[in-house]
């Protein structure tokens, strides 16, 4: 790698808010899967080859009302976000696709389903990345630049990403900036793909695992990260700060006005690029080019 990172206009940190659609692509027998998603909200397992319908309507309400009240949101503070969506999320909410490609949004894929792929053969999961590519290109009209796993991934998801001409992945939490991952494909040549890592501390989901946070203790920590990580960019360079959502939890009513209130709180900065993740590869890639 050669050249230094700084980001437009003298900015110092940048801030990438990551909203997930999992929804209509979860486990359900209806789609023929062996067992029922989880219950998350109620920490629930049902390990029967019975549909859940009560949880698939939880995740349902994550469409229809909690994904409109995020985008309102979003909108009204004119942020442009990153999607990390399950391909099949987004063919079976096709208004709510409508929205979020008409506010300008980056859709990310999320896989094909919202499965996990650790298990998969290379053969399976290269038809799984071409599978959502084709999905994404059909129902926004691009191919997604970048990747995100259902937490656990394989030995060959890299190789695969880059063959299949992905820009970016985001499984990694290992720092705050963007890197190069060398990753050596089949014929033994080297094609780099930009790691943008995500964060795990600073997602809703905390407010579901235990020990549970409540929305003002997430809130809190939210806007405590934002605030090291833009005086700690000012004085030692350019960083990213991740934040992620999920449309049926911080949809929830009595949750959003967290998201409200951190929006209010990181507004107005100029020292702050708030973008999309693809953004931050590309400038990422265009101030320090792969040197092999």
């Amino acid at each position: 790698m050669s050249g230094t990172l700084t980001w437009p206009d003298g900015r110092t940190l940048a801030l990438s808010i990551v909203v997930n659609v999992e929804e209509g692509s979860e486990m359900t027998i209806a789609d023929g899967d062996k067992k029922p998603e989880p219950v998350d909200e109620l920490g629930i397992a049902l390990n029967l080859p019975i549909r859940n319908y009560g949880n698939e309507s939880n995740y349902r309400y994550g469409i229809v009302a909690g994904g409109p009240r995020i985008f309102k949101l979003l909108g009204e503070y004119d942020v442009a976000a990153t999607i990390t969506a399950a391909a099949l999320a987004l063919e079976r909410a096709p208004e709510l696709t409508e929205l979020m490609v008409s506010q300008g949004h980056e859709i990310c894929s999320h896989g094909w389903r919202w499965t996990h792929t650790f298990s998969m053969k290379e053969d399976r999961e290269r038809d799984t990345i071409a599978k959502a590519v084709e999905s994404f290109q059909r129902t926004t009209g691009h191919a997604p630049a970048g990747w995100l796993s259902r937490y656990l991934h394989t030995e060959n998801t890299r190789r695969l990403l880059s063959e299949a001409g992905f820009l970016y992945h985001m499984d990694d939490y290992s720092r705050d900036v963007p890197f190069w991952e060398p990753v050596t494909l089949s014929d033994g040549s080297v094609r780099p793909l930009v790691c943008v890592p995500y964060a795990l501390d600073t997602n809703d989901m905390k407010m579901w695992v235990a020990p549970a946070m409540t929305p003002g203790d997430w809130l809190d920590y939210a806007c405590r990260t934002f605030d090291w990580l833009r005086a700690e960019a000012a004085e030692e360079g350019p960083r990213i700060m991740s934040l992620g959502l999920h449309l049926r939890i911080i949809g929830r009513p009595g949750r959003i006005w967290a998201l409200k209130a951190f929006l209010d709180h990181v507004s107005g900065h100029e020292d702050v690029w708030i973008t999309t993740r693809k953004q931050i590869a590309e400038r990422f890639a265009e101030c320090c080019p792969w040197v092999g």
